[in-house]
């Protein structure tokens, strides 16, 4: 047993690291556990949280091909389309290899990865090679395998999602792919099914679906000022989907950057929702019937080729994100 004056000594040193606890405590802002891109890993998928707010999962484990899903705009409304990931009233079930937000091609080696019908290839994840939360942004970076039907690989990929913190009025983030002909010579071929893609929330459309008919409808934008049904298989440096969402208005604009080969990109931007910068559907868009190889591109054995695109979640049309600004101010940055 402690002498006396012992206990009381200790006794008054419990009662001063209690007080610093405390007051520790009252100055570390609430939820500051909760700020910055958090990342965690679940069974099949990665979460993105940001501000302790939802804003995105990375599908990689037993899918067709990786993609984000859902993907929250500003203030959490959802820009993109929800099946065939989940079934919720007033959406069509058209082309079910639209998976919110994407990346892939239909026909890589004259094999079909952008579609899932039959003998359609996978891009198969292999591994994660970054994993980091951050205050000013997340970044996933992985390593893929593209995958005929019979299993062979076609090539490989090394891609990287880096979502920064913004104020929820926003959301952005940058997408980069290189992708290896690691097994050989490889060519993309000269379709319109591609290839970095966003299938859009069913309001959002410039063409209403049937349980949207005569509501409030969407809108397209390019850099090149052209609207509407008229951006289809157009060129330009980016494009800009906006529409209604639960009674705000809401876009998502889509920037190509200037060291991407085929730049300024072509835009396979449909009426139904389907938002898509393809570089390699030259035939396609510019309606050359004779030349169905004319946007071929061909990446020697040991080579890579990389594409980086930015996307720019905003409230309000294009005019009231400034979207033409915040191009200009993507520049500034991107790669050359």
């Amino acid at each position: 047993m402690l002498p006396q004056h012992l206990s009381r000594i200790g006794t008054v040193w419990l009662l001063l690291a209690m007080a610093c606890a405390a007051r520790a405590v009252e100055k570390t802002p609430a939820g500051a556990a909760n700020t910055g891109v958090q990342i965690s890993e679940l069974t099949n998928r990665l979460r993105v949280e940001i501000n302790g707010q939802l804003f995105t999962e990375y599908y990689f484990q037993e899918v067709p091909r990786p993609f984000c899903y859902p993907l929250l705009g500003p203030d959490g409304l959802p820009v993109m389309r929800n099946w065939p990931m989940k079934d919720v009233p007033g959406e069509e079930h058209d082309h079910k290899h639209h998976r919110s937000f994407w990346f892939t091609h239909g026909s890589v080696n004259g094999l079909d990865f952008w579609s899932e019908d039959k003998d359609f290839g996978k891009i198969v994840h292999d591994g994660f090679i970054e994993v980091a939360s951050g205050a000013k942004a997340g970044v996933i970076k992985s390593r893929d395998k593209w995958v005929a039907k019979d299993g062979t690989v076609v090539c490989t990929d090394e891609r990287t999602l880096r979502i920064y913190n913004r104020p929820a009025t926003e959301r952005l983030l940058d997408f980069e792919i290189t992708i290896h002909a690691s097994n050989g010579e490889l060519t993309f071929g000269d379709t319109k099914e591609g290839t970095m893609a966003v299938r859009l929330n069913e309001t959002m459309r410039l063409k209403p679906n049937k349980d949207n008919v005569g509501k409030p409808t969407g809108h397209i934008v390019n850099s090149e000022g052209l609207r509407d049904d008229a951006t289809w298989g157009k060129r330009a440096q980016w494009c800009d989907y906006y529409g209604p969402v639960e009674g705000k208005t809401v876009g998502v604009a889509i920037f190509d950057n200037p060291a991407n080969p085929r730049y300024p990109t072509w835009w396979h931007v449909r009426d139904y929702g389907l938002f898509a910068a393809n570089p390699f559907g030259q035939h396609d868009f510019e309606n050359l019937k004779d030349n169905k190889t004319a946007g071929n591109l061909v990446v020697p054995a040991g080579q890579s080729v990389t594409f980086r695109y930015r996307v720019y979640m905003h409230e309000g049309d294009d005019q009231q994100a400034g979207v033409a600004a915040r191009y200009a101010e993507y520049l500034k940055t991107a790669a050359k």
